[in-house]
């Protein structure tokens, strides 16, 4: 049931049929104002067809938004992200869940500057971006009416979207008016695919599907060898270039497209409670994980490392499930950029037909000591005699419980 107090809404708006749909059924339903909010996050899409069609639809030139955020995205959420190795359920580098939590602040920022009483998206009441998408607007904005069509309108086959578009005279392309074979969202860390031809998980994913990456058995036979650098836990230069945030994961997605690199095909569970099966293609982000774990191996402390890989689930389950604007994801952050101070200097990489391969790691400030770990007496004071009492200091308790064992006849 539509909420008459509604004047004013701001739309997360792509331009595409649905979002376009969505936005006439706001202005029919609601009878309010409507305010289009369009990111670039590096989706490689033509934004200015997003303006053009808003216009068309009404949508008054000083209310039509469009902010290239590319910089931002990966300066302030993806790097953030990366610093702390997260990957959900172990294999999923969370392209799309890092990316919401950016455009919800937007939808608030500019909420804010307009005086609209409320935001609305285009998720479905199935998924998980409709989570994240609120959480942030009410983290944000407490008292933020949120508008979620896909949970309020009847409109629930695609021949009725169809229809409802035709009726208000809403353009269709032609590739729009049958089912589409699966649905994607891109930007510039990932691109997911799921449904329809993906919904079976026992079959493989047809080729067609993929857009970012050439299989690795048509990836080149020679393998690309490149270094980056590193300075306190971001990515800084590839090959000794200094390149941007966005620039450098760009340059990554490129290296890893052409190597057939960043594929993957998940079940997975989403935090509405199913599973779900997903393709993912993430070629620059698999280089940058790799890459990142090697120079931690040389420059970070046992302690350290084996504490963030044990904060590393909860940060990532964090992201998924859409509370990046928590203070327990804000208190993990601080932790894990802590740990970042002298995560620097340069990993040497192999990339060769799907994998990303460690050739070499340098850091000034390495705590790898050869003198301590060769086999040969180096310079370093080491007794090989205090091992003995390590190890009996050690096995105490061990030798406790083995003894009542013993007396137990167990």
């Amino acid at each position: 049931m539509a909420d008459k107090r509604v004047n004013k809404v701001v739309l997360a708006y792509s331009g595409g049929l649905d979002t376009s749909i969505i936005l006439k059924w706001l202005q029919t339903t609601y009878n309010c104002e409507v305010v289009t909010f369009t990111a670039d996050l590096g989706q490689g899409e033509e934004l200015e067809p997003a303006r053009q069609k808003a216009l068309l639809l009404g949508i008054k030139p000083e209310n039509i938004f469009i902010e290239d955020l590319r910089e931002e995205f990966v300066r302030d959420y993806v790097f953030p992200m990366f610093r702390g190795n997260a990957t959900y359920e172990g294999v999923y580098l969370l392209g799309t869940s890092i990316a919401r939590p950016l455009i919800g602040k937007k939808l608030i920022e500019i909420a804010e500057k307009v005086g609209a009483d409320a935001v609305s998206h285009g998720a479905t009441g199935k998924g998980n971006d409709q989570v994240r998408f609120e959480l942030t607007a009410y983290a944000l904005k407490p008292d933020v009416h949120v508008i979620a069509p896909w949970r309020e309108w009847d409109l629930r086959s695609r021949e009725q979207l169809i229809a409802f578009a035709e009726q208000h005279q809403i353009p269709i392309a032609k590739d729009k008016r049958g089912e589409a074979p699966f649905s994607t969202d891109a930007n510039l860390l990932h691109v997911s695919s799921e449904g329809k031809v993906l919904e079976d998980p026992a079959q493989e994913v047809p080729d067609y599907v993929f857009s970012r990456t050439v299989s690795p058995e048509e990836a080149p036979d020679t393998p690309t060898v490149i270094s980056i650098d590193f300075a306190k836990g971001d990515a800084v230069a590839i090959d000794g270039v200094q390149l941007s945030p966005a620039k450098l994961l760009a340059k990554l997605n490129e290296l890893g497209r052409d190597n057939g690199i960043g594929r993957l095909d998940l079940v997975e569970n989403r935090f509405v409670g199913m599973k779900s099966r997903g393709m993912y293609e993430t070629p620059g982000g698999t280089i940058l994980a790799v890459a990142h774990r090697a120079i931690e191996s040389i420059t970070l402390d046992r302690g350290a490392a084996h504490l963030k890989d044990q904060l590393m689930p909860q940060y990532a389950e964090l992201i998924y499930n859409g509370f990046w604007f928590s203070p327990e994801r804000e208190m993990l952050q601080a932790l894990i950029d802590k740990s970042q101070e002298f995560v620097a200097g340069q990993v040497r990489l192999k990339l060769y037909k799907g994998g990303v391969h460690v050739i070499g790691r340098s850091s000034p400030y390495s705590l790898y000591d050869q003198d301590l770990v060769t086999f040969e007496e180096g310079a370093v004071a080491y007794d090989h005699r205090d091992a003995a009492g390590f190890i009996k200091l050690n096995a105490l308790r061990l030798r406790t419980l083995g003894q009542r064992k013993r007396k137990l006849g167990l």
